[in-house]
């Protein structure tokens, strides 16, 4: 940078789960190491602060025990992508998903590529590549993307790190959730067949499982603790309480993603806890107002899911703003939802600013209820 060297950055979404770090570290690295004499220094960015880094505690714990420190991650905070831009040095691809935040727009024109797996909100016109294909996980497309490209560039902790995501992301290739596709069974099973000395698909699943729905505390490297399924002598603790649990706005940051028009922005957060338990936190109501007011928001929905011993998916959802049109906005829109319909049924809420409901379709998940509720907007 301080060469006015041209930076061509990859990042994911602004919720910077698995799936949207692991795209971009790994199609970063691929465009690195494949692209001839390279004209721009590739840069993968996590779209989040460094400081919310610990509450994305199956990232974390994937990365840490694949060898990844997080000293080598560049965090959004740390690299000004809007200077980059008005100096004409940025170009930007984007994973796991296509359109920037209202915040971001000026960085739109920056946009040369763009791999998502969600439906397509927006055309992008050439030389925009655009490849956005119905698949579970995001990681499946840098994966197919990294296959066709020259051989030798694929390493085991690239591979291990995909082979990881996706079968997080499609909640172990079970048909059952309602996310895989045959070209992620596919990828995983390429994998595979590629390094052998992956470990059991049940094993990755179930250890970057748990580290998801840990919510007992912002876990912690300790070396010799806790077995990995890679095999690393140390592994992150996921014993409840090896810190406070977490508050409820690192709950609501821990999985976070905005959407707006006009005047009005809503999060969206999905919340590793129960619904009727989150509703009974201490405080509740204040947190979530301090929450949208030190935000901008005008309101919330959190989204919970929980799974079963044969990976079938239970969701609910509640939708707060302490403004009544608001609110019956969203949940009109949510309840009378057809593409895909939600199946909503009424739970009880100690709250008069929050409804909360039962989801009848399970499968439905967050990437197809955002379309529902930036059209209700």
């Amino acid at each position: 940078i301080q060469q006015h060297q041209e930076i061509h950055v990859v990042m994911g979404n602004e919720a910077c789960d698995l799936d949207s770090t692991v795209s971009a570290l790994a199609l970063a690295y691929f465009l690195a190491q494949s692209s001839p004499a390279p004209r721009a220094a590739v840069v993968p960015v996590l779209n989040i602060p460094r400081a919310d880094f610990a509450l994305r505690t199956e990232t974390a714990f994937l990365l840490r025990d694949r060898g990844v420190p997080a000293a080598s991650l560049v965090f959004r905070d740390e690299i000004d992508l809007r200077a980059l831009h008005h100096a004409g040095l940025l170009s930007l691809t984007l994973v796991d998903h296509h359109v920037l935040p209202g915040a971001d727009a000026a960085l739109e024109e920056a946009v040369v590529e763009v791999l998502d797996h969600r439906p397509l909100e927006r055309d992008r016109a050439p030389p925009c590549q655009v490849t956005v294909e119905p698949v579970g996980s995001c990681a499946t497309l840098v994966t197919e993307r990294i296959l066709q490209g020259p051989p030798g560039v694929l390493d085991r902790t690239t591979a291990a790190l995909l082979h990881g995501t996706i079968l997080l992301d499609c909640i172990n290739l079970s048909p059952a959730a309602g996310k895989v596709t045959p070209r992620d069974v596919a990828c995983v099973a390429l994998l595979e067949e590629r390094f052998p000395e992956l470990p059991a698909r049940d094993a990755v699943f179930g250890a970057l499982q748990a580290a998801k729905f840990d919510v007992t505390g912002v876990c912690v490297w300790h070396p010799g603790v806790s077995p990995s399924p890679w095999g690393q002598e140390g592994a992150l603790s996921l014993t409840p309480g090896c810190l406070p649990g977490l508050s409820t706005e690192q709950m609501l940051r821990k999985d976070l993603k905005v959407i707006s028009h006009d005047e009005a922005v809503v999060a969206i957060s999905g919340v590793f806890e129960d619904l009727e338990t989150f509703l009974l936190r201490p405080g509740l109501l204040q947190d979530l107002e301090a929450f949208c007011q030190g935000r901008g928001y005008a309101g919330l929905v959190a989204m919970t899911v929980s799974f079963n011993e044969r990976h079938e998916p239970t969701r609910k959802l509640a939708v707060y703003s302490p403004q009544e049109p608001l609110r019956s906005t969203l949940c009109r829109a949510l309840e009378e939802a057809a593409a895909p319909a939600l199946l909503l049924q009424p739970l009880p809420s100690p709250w008069a600013s929050v409804a909360a409901y039962a989801q009848g379709n399970a499968v439905a998940t967050r990437k197809k209820v955002l379309p529902i509720l930036r059209a209700a907007l």
